[in-house]
């Protein structure tokens, strides 16, 4: 008898999957159903390359694929080895030195060493900066060298102290361990071929449909219970609900708040989660748009209730956003009082500036911190802009397109959200201190703000600091930067037969969760 390896009939599922309905693909991986996970989403991830997206979607997807030289303990921002075993600091706090875990190997085969720090580390660095690298400048900016001492030693020289810095070394966004070779490969992008040192690597990816994964074998650390992840991308909202209720799909995402009761009596579960996340709307500062003028951006947020509209939209679960922080962070300051709403006075404004209509940008399907949808939002804003007089034509795509029409498109208003990645002030402010339109998207200019977030980086942690996040967060709010509209919880909905943290700072990593 000719025996057939498991690898052998994983390949032979997976090509079933991409051959057959839904329902075959899920009769082809049915070896045990507790190997394989189903996750239903609501969007396609924008890339596999970390280096290059800062998506949730793909965030989803990546933390499982690749690693940092730390990495957070479950359901904690406290870092641990990973990549690295240990590390040490100099006594002026700017050389850090990482001891490597030896034996690891990328998935194509290729070992994890020093060198590879190295090429990553300068992939980021100011020189080798490409567009859409929106952590880079944030993360290693600061960074002087990356010295390899031996094969398994590496030294990074910092030109200014940076308190955020080891906690970014958690963050696989912010310093992923690529495979040099694959990215050599692929002209320095692994955008639709991730090579990492992750629990999970790349089985397929069937665009628009689904992304698989499956159990990296030669994982250097305790493997996954759970061999095969399978995400689903199902754009409507009412079809992932069905798929939950019917088993078809184990967890899903983007969820409106008025199915939960529905779910529940389905014999769904609810996790949700107070999130370190803000949902905002972003005014087109550039020059020659009516944002710029920080008058007109006042105005639109005195025609807004913003507390009203988060409680109607999501009904408690995401809560109202009277700052950038959310109230458990360090830098959120109760004091700091945003703009209030004050329709007559934003009529009057508007009249006087003879301002009659702008242009809302926005995307079609629900999202992890939009729960409704982004053309809903935008509506409920256009109703509001329409009682002081403003018209409000509404632009939509679908989310991958509606991030690149941003950098290229004319529009007044749009919405994001922005998640903490290492429970670190400066990770959630930093974004609007740097010129870079993929993070600060509406180019929002404050050089107060900048040299604030900038010092408070290299401050230590204590009151100092604090204080100054806190003077930093006053400033969006005197100045209107952006308007912070609600912080979403990291709403989830699974089956019963689901366990294991199902939220690390906002993203799941399976290699945690259990299903029976």
């Amino acid at each position: 008898m000719k025996f057939i390896s498991r690898k052998t009939l994983l390949a032979s599922a997976m090509a079933l999957m991409f051959s057959f309905s839904a329902v075959s693909a899920d009769a082809a991986m049915s070896r045990k159903p507790q190997d394989n996970i189903f996750f239903a989403t609501s969007g396609e991830p924008a890339g596999l390359d970390p280096a290059l997206v800062d998506d949730n979607d793909s965030g989803n997807i990546l933390c499982n694929i690749y690693e940092s030289l730390l990495r957070f303990k479950p359901g904690s921002t406290e870092v641990e080895p990973s990549l690295a075993e240990s590390w040490t600091i100099s006594e002026d706090g700017l050389t850090y030195t990482f001891k490597l875990r030896q034996g690891v190997k990328f998935h194509d085969g290729t070992p994890f060493n020093a060198e590879a720090v190295k090429f990553n580390f300068d992939r980021q660095s100011p020189e080798n900066l490409v567009p859409k690298m929106s952590y880079a400048p944030f993360v290693f900016g600061d960074v002087e060298s990356t010295t390899v001492v031996d094969e398994y030693t590496v030294a990074v020289k910092l030109k200014n102290p940076s308190t955020p810095f080891l906690r970014n070394m958690a963050i696989v966004f912010a310093a992923p361990i690529v495979s040099p070779t694959a990215l050599k490969a692929g002209n320095n992008s692994v955008m639709d071929k991730p090579v990492g040192t992750g629990p999970y690597k790349l089985f397929a990816w069937d665009r628009g449909q689904q992304i698989i994964l499956t159990t990296n074998e030669d994982y250097w650390d305790e493997k996954p219970s759970i061999q095969n992840v399978i995400y689903r991308v199902m754009k409507d909202t009412s079809a992932r609900i069905v798929a939950l209720n019917n088993g078809e799909v184990d967890i899903i995402t983007a969820i409106d708040p008025n199915v939960i009761p529905e779910i529940e009596k389905n014999g769904g579960k609810i996790y949700a989660e107070e999130g370190q996340s803000t949902y905002y709307m972003v005014f087109n500062t550039r020059d020659g748009f009516m944002c710029k003028d920080r008058e007109v951006r006042k105005a639109i947020a005195q025609a807004i209730d913003v507390p009203s509209l988060v409680e109607s939209l999501y009904q408690g679960y995401s809560l109202y956003a009277p700052t950038w922080f959310p109230s458990f962070m360090d830098g959120y300051d109760p004091n700091t009082k945003p703009v209030q709403y004050d329709p007559e006075a934003a009529k009057k404004f508007f009249e006087q500036k003879g301002i009659k209509s702008l242009k809302i940008m926005t995307y079609s399907n629900a999202g992890p911190s939009n729960t409704v949808g982004g053309q809903v939002l935008a509506e409920a804003i256009q109703s509001y802009l329409a009682k002081v007089g403003v018209k409000a034509d509404i632009i939509v795509y679908d989310y991958n397109t509606y991030r690149g029409k941003l950098l290229t498109d004319s529009w007044d208003l749009s919405f994001l959200g922005w998640a903490g990645d290492n429970g670190d002030p400066d990770n959630f402010i930093n974004i609007f201190a740097n010129d870079d339109p993929v993070a600060n998207n509406g180019l929002w200019k404050n050089e107060e703000f900048r040299k604030l977030v900038i010092e408070a980086a290299r401050t230590p942690d204590g009151p100092k600091r604090v204080e100054m996040y806190k003077q930093a967060d006053r400033i969006i709010a005197e100045d209107v930067g952006v308007l912070p509209l609600s912080h979403p919880k990291f709403l989830l909905a699974y089956r019963p037969n689901i366990s294991g943290p199902l939220n690390t700072l906002s993203v799941i990593y399976f290699r945690y969760v259990k299903k029976e």
